[in-house]
Parts: structure tokens; C-alpha cells; sequence
């Protein structure tokens, strides 16, 4: 199947334009779903009124910030089926599993216990409504690990084949899909990144109050927990962001060799560039600064060990894609005739890189006739494109070290009680409140495009998942979604300023911790009730 090159471009872009808009809110969910939680512990544990006080407000902010995750997010399961319908065909019986499990034991189980965590204040007790917003916690990462295991699937295929006879991925092992190492070293990283990114958040606004010293008791209590539960998940975010690095240069080494601009192999130990170049079409750095032996020491944890550079890497693709010929051409004998005895055991002997044929098919679409130029370009197909990678990369590694300098200052002030008088970390503080959102966007840019040319890794080539659509049916589709989820940006970004201003309640407000009903101002008696009696309705 070939689709039209600028269709598959504009569907790339409408899918990140609408992911990279979804992971704005799914972060702070995960993260301050947590925070609800402790304050509320706390809260029962201590029986301080100014913890619930402070549940009660984050919680309206997680309950804003949730309604436009949802809103945001549903719209991206369907369009795997409108704009990535081969895609979808090709592995919806694995990839489908993780997303229904999604909605049946998280999604569903997350909206029925936030609706409760907010409405059942004076309904539940106190113990009751403590179990309920730990199950939102828990509902939220429950459906961030199911959601991460599909993409992990995407990023390293495992639990499945290939059956010729329907051509279509298979399910073989539903185990090793659940305990793909991708998926459980990511789900971790991503969540302990939800952390961070609440913690700056609680503490950026905490911030802001206690600048404008208005509800200082509550933003001192708030700041302090937001700062301890911010160095912890900072440094378990870096750790496991070592894990998952760890993890890419053994399963996926041509994003390995992205992230690092590492175009030529080199011997141990290997030299990190700290700043780098790149040029995709020179295939090499135009200027970088590196330092001596680090790289082995971050990805092999050793100065012996080394990674492949995109040279070896497209060796090793030629003949990949030559020994994939055989499986496609196998696969269309098949299509025609699935009883071919000979083609099967064709396919078979080949099934292994059967991807790898797919990648030349897109230059060359009668691949007896393929040339050595177009099995040159499509083994270069392989590296992603670089820069991007690159640059992601260290932006999301240098504001993760940023965010833990700023978490262990914060530490330090705040358990002196000193954090009041340090204007200068305050105003730095709310100015940190974008600072998670942009490593996210870069963390997710990066396991995305290092993972191209593929949909599916070393599987199913990205030029070939999209469907058929028209170029004007794409471009009018993308307009119309980024015109909408800009709205959504809008409408959150109000909210919450609005939410911010007015602040938590103050006892004794209508409705507010601690109210009660009180006397009427009013000058004038009640009527009397008709012929002497009481009042009735």
C-alpha cells in the first residue's frame, strides 16, 4: 500500500499536535492526584482543619486540570482509527488490549472516584473519603501504565508475531506484553515525572500567595510538602531516566545514536558531546564540544563499553532490508495464494525482517528491480532525524538537573522556616511553574521521533501505517485540532488563573471549610404563618 508521502507528514504532525497538547494535563494529574492524597493523610492522621483546607483547594485545581486532560485525550484513540487505519488493522489485536483494559479498570474507575472525592466531602467520612482519593491516585497511574504499555509495544514489539495468513500482528504472550522492560522502566519514569511536575506546580502558586501574603499558613504547608515530595521525585526521575537509557541502547540503539550525535563508531571509552550540530545530510556533527569518556560511563556504566554510531547501524540495516525481500515478496505470493506451501516457508525463513522490506518498498515498489542507491536510502531511513532528538534530549536533561537544584534550595529554606523571607526563591518559584511542562514535552519528543522510521519497531515503517486520506481532508483536520485544543488551552489556563486568585476558602465563606448559616441582616420579622400555625414548605 502506498500512501501519498505528504498525507503520512500531515497525520505525523495532527498526532503530535494533539499528544503534545493531551501530555500538558496528564502529568499534573498523576502528580497532584498523589499530593491530594498526603495532604489528606495528614489531615486524618493530625486532625488539623488546615490540611483538609488544603486538599480541598489543589483539589479543585486536579479537578479542572482533569476535565481537560479527558476532553484532550479521548479524541487520540479514535484517531488511530481515522487517520492510522493500517496501523490500527495491522496490530489492533495487541494494541487494543492495554487501551480497553485502560478504560474499563482505570479511566472508568479514576471518573467515578474523582466525582466522589469532590462531592463527598460531608458525605463520607473521614476515612471513607481518604480511601476514595487514594483511589483516584491510583486510578490515574493505573491508566497511565496501561496506556504506556501500548506505546511500549510500539517501542519494542514484544508478546507478538506476525501471522502471514491474515497479515495481521498476533497476540502470543499477553505477560511479556505487560512486563515489556520498556514499559515498566517508562510508566516509572513518566509518573515520578507527574511528581515533579505537581510539586513545582503547588509550589509555584504556594509561592505566589505567600509573595502576596494572603493564606500564608496554607501556602507554607502546602510549599513545604511540595518541596519534599519535589527532591525525592526529581532525583528518582533522573535515576530512572538512567534506567531507560539503559534500556533504548540495547533495544532501540539508532535513538541511542540520535540522542547523542554519534555518527561514527568509536572505540571505549567513548567521548558525550555536550553540545553538538548535527547535520542529517552530511551525516556528521558541523561543531561540538564533547567530554572525554562520559558517554560509555552514562550508558554501559563502565569506560570498556560501547554503543554503535549511525554508520554501523545502516551497515547492519543493508542487510537487514536484503535479507527482507525475500519475506515481502514471500507475503505477496501469500496475499494471492495463503496455501503456497513454498512461499510460507519462504516467509518464515525471513520473517524476522520482514520490516526492514517494507522500509525499501516505500523507494523501490517492484523490489526485484531495486537498485544499490535505493537500498543505501533506505537503510539511512533508520536514523532519526537528529537534531531534534539531540536537542530534546539535553533540554529535558538540563531542566530535570535545574528542577533539582531548585528542589534541594527549596528544601533547605523551608525546613528552616525561612522561606518567607527569601523573595528572590519566591518569585523564582512561580517563574519554575513552566519549567516541567517544557521537560515533558522534550521527554516525550524524544521517545517518539528516536523511535522513527517506525510505527512499530524494526516492524512496521511509519510511511505505511497512515490511511488514505486526501491532503485537503488532512490539512482541514489539523487546522480544525489545533484551532480546538488551542481553545482547550485557553479555557484551562482561565480556569485555573481565575481558581488561583480567588484562592482557597476562608472559614466561615459560604461553602467554605467551616461555614455555617448565619443570621439574617435583615430588619424585617418573618410574615407570620396563616391563622396562627407554623411555617410549612
Amino acid at each position: 500500500m502506498m500512501v501519498n508521502g505528504t498525507v503520512v507528514a500531515l497525520s505525523r504532525i495532527q498526532f503530535a499536535a494533539t499528544a503534545l497538547y493531551h501530555f500538558l494535563f496528564v502529568p499534573l494529574t498523576l502528580g497532584l492526584s498523589f499530593l491530594l492524597a498526603a495532604m489528606e493523610t495528614v489531615f486524618v492522621t493530625t486532625g488539623k482543619p488546615i490540611y483538609k483546607d488544603m486538599a480541598r483547594f489543589w483539589g479543585k485545581l486536579l479537578m479542572i486540570n482533569f476535565a481537560l486532560g479527558v476532553a484532550t485525550g479521548l479524541t487520540m484513540e479514535f484517531q488511530f482509527g481515522t487517520n492510522w487505519s493500517f496501523y490500527s488493522g495491522f496490530v489492533g489485536d495487541i494494541f487494543g488490549a492495554p487501551l480497553a483494559i485502560e478504560g474499563l479498570m482505570a479511566f472508568f474507575m479514576e471518573s467515578t472516584f474523582i466525582g466522589l472525592m469532590v462531592f463527598g466531602w460531608e458525605r463520607l467520612s473521614k476515612g471513607q473519603h481518604l480511601a476514595v482519593t487514594w483511589l483516584v491516585a491510583f486510578g490515574s497511574n493505573l491508566s497511565a501504565l496501561w496506556i504506556l504499555v501500548a506505546n511500549s509495544f510500539m517501542q519494542n514489539p514484544r508478546g507478538a508475531a506476525f501471522d502471514p495468513l491474515t497479515m495481521r500482528m498476533q497476540l502470543t504472550s499477553f505477560p511479556q506484553l505487560i512486563f515489556n522492560p520498556d514499559a515498566q522502566s517508562k510508566f516509572v519514569h513518566t509518573s515520578v515525572a507527574g511528581y515533579v511536575t505537581a510539586a513545582i506546580f503547588v509550589a509555584g502558586v504556594s509561592a505566589y500567595y505567600m509573595l502576596r501574603k494572603r493564606h500564608v499558613e496554607l501556602a507554607k504547608r502546602s510549599f513545604r510538602m511540595a518541596a519534599l515530595f519535589g527532591v525525592l521525585a526529581t532525583i528518582a526521575v533522573i535515576t530512572l531516566g538512567d534506567a531507560l537509557g539503559f534500556v533504548d541502547a540495547r533495544v532501540q540503539p539508532t535513538k541511542l545514536a540520535a540522542m547523542e550525535g554519534l555518527w561514527k563508531s568509536e572505540a571505549a571509552p567513548m567521548p558525550f558531546n555536550l553540545i553538538a550540530f548535527p547535520s542529517q545530510a552530511q551525516r556528521r556533527n558541523v561543531a561540538d564540544v564533547r567530554v572525554p569518556y562520559l558517554l560509555s560511563l552514562l550508558v554501559t556504566h563502565s569506560l570498556t563499553g560501547t554503543v554503535p554510531g549511525a554508520d554501523a547501524l545502516e551497515r547492519q540495516a543493508v542487510s537487514r532490508i536484503e535479507d527482507g525481500i525475500p519475506a515481502v515478496q514471500a507475503l505477496h505470493v501469500l496475499a494471492r495464494n495463503p496455501t503456497d506451501a513454498a512461499a510460507l516457508a519462504e516467509f518464515d525463513a525471513h520473517r524476522k525482517d520482514l520490516g526492514y522490506g517494507f522500509l525499501l518498498e516505500r523507494y523501490a515498489p517492484d523490489l526485484n528491480d531495486a537498485s544499490p542507491a535505493q537500498l543505501e536510502r533506505a537503510a539511512r531511513d533508520i536514523i532519526p532525524p537528529v537534531a531534534a532528538v539531540f536537542w530534546s534530549f539535553r533540554v529535558m536533561v538540563a531542566l530535570g538537573l535545574l528542577m533539582l537544584a531548585y528542589f534541594v534550595i527549596a528544601v533547605l529554606y523551608t525546613l528552616r522556616n525561612r522561606i518567607q523571607r527569601k523573595t528572590w526563591l519566591l518569585k523564582t518559584a512561580v517563574w519554575m511553574i513552566p519549567v516541567p511542562f517544557i521537560a515533558n514535552e522534550a521527554g516525550w519528543l524524544v521517545a517518539e521521533l528516536g523511535r522513527q522510521p517506525w510505527t512499530v519497531f524494526d516492524v512496521l515503517p511509519t510511511w505505511m501505517s497512515a490511511s488514505t486520506h486526501s491532503v485537503a481532508y488532512m490539512a482541514f483536520s489539523l487546522i480544525g485540532f489545533v484551532v480546538l485544543y488551542s481553545v482547550f488551552i485557553a479555557v484551562e489556563m482561565y480556569l485555573m488563573v481565575r481558581a488561583i486568585r480567588l484562592g482557597p476558602a476562608e472559614p466561615g465563606d459560604a461553602g467554605g471549610p467551616g461555614s455555617q448559616v448565619r443570621p439574617s441582616l435583615s430588619p424585617r420579622p418573618l410574615p407570620a404563618a396563616p391563622y396562627g400555625g407554623r411555617l410549612e414548605g
